[in-house]
């Protein structure tokens, strides 16, 4: 059961608010099929992910951090015989990402109206914001061009999000964890560090999951799973109000 005295609700943007990682995984794939003359698919996919995890913590998050990481995978597997047209169309499919569509998925602008006007409005305390993690411009970016900014409070953009970073949001936000609701996709990002320091979370799986976030799941007293972001004003009108 989610406690009743929740005054933020904080929400993940990619794969919450709108599509990301299905345009990020166009892109793997286009690696996987050009690596075919060196690799398995498999094999390549494993490549790019010790590439991507190695560079995290240099590199971080968002669609620069990825390019170079496919465009290294290419090179060392392919022990720098790729050509230079493949290559290329890396680079070029790469920096695509830099201005993917930010439309939101479906239910997500009438639930943040809701939540607007009918959860936050009839409480002064009360405010909705958006914490994710990714290169600050890009996030910001793609905030804009989704058309929600207006929505929210405030906006927090990380390079990791952990116990710490969601101690620091009670702290920035003058809230106790217990007055915290984490909404996202991710469980190993948005859900299980939220739960870990006290906060109340929601799960809204999306279709595709990038490889370094997946993690096992876990139930909890302070969590729910819903199938898509319009069961959120239902959610909270039962275990919130």
């Amino acid at each position: 059961m989610i406690p009743h005295t929740i005054r933020i609700i904080a929400l993940d943007a990619d794969d919450t608010l709108w599509d990301c990682q299905s345009h990020f995984e166009r892109v793997e794939n286009m690696l996987f099929q050009l690596l075919e003359p060196w690799c398995t698919f498999d094999e390549a996919k494993k490549e790019l992910f010790v590439t991507e995890h190695d560079n995290m913590s240099s590199l971080g998050y968002g669609s620069k951090a990825f390019t170079l990481s496919v465009l290294q995978t290419a090179l060392r597997v392919s022990q720098g015989t790729m050509p230079q047209k493949q290559l290329n169309q890396l680079l070029q499919e790469g920096c695509l990402l830099n201005t993917m569509p930010a439309t939101p998925l479906p239910g997500v602008t009438e639930t943040l109206r809701w939540l607007q006007h009918e959860w936050r409005s009839k409480h002064s305390d009360r405010r909705i914001i958006v914490l994710t993690k990714g290169d600050l411009l890009e996030q910001e970016n793609k905030l804009i061009r989704s058309g929600l900014l207006p929505f929210f409070d405030n906006v927090y953009i990380l390079s990791k999000k952990d116990e710490d970073a969601y101690l620091r949001l009670c702290r920035d936000e003058g809230i106790q964890p217990a007055e915290l609701l984490a909404v996202g996709n991710s469980f190993k990002s948005d859900i299980a560090p939220a739960l870990n320091v006290g906060a109340s979370a929601i799960h809204i799986p999306f279709h595709v999951v990038w490889q370094l976030e997946q993690s096992e799941e876990f139930e909890h007293n302070h969590l729910i799973k819903i199938d898509s972001i319009s069961a959120l004003p239902h959610a909270i009108k039962e275990l919130v109000n």
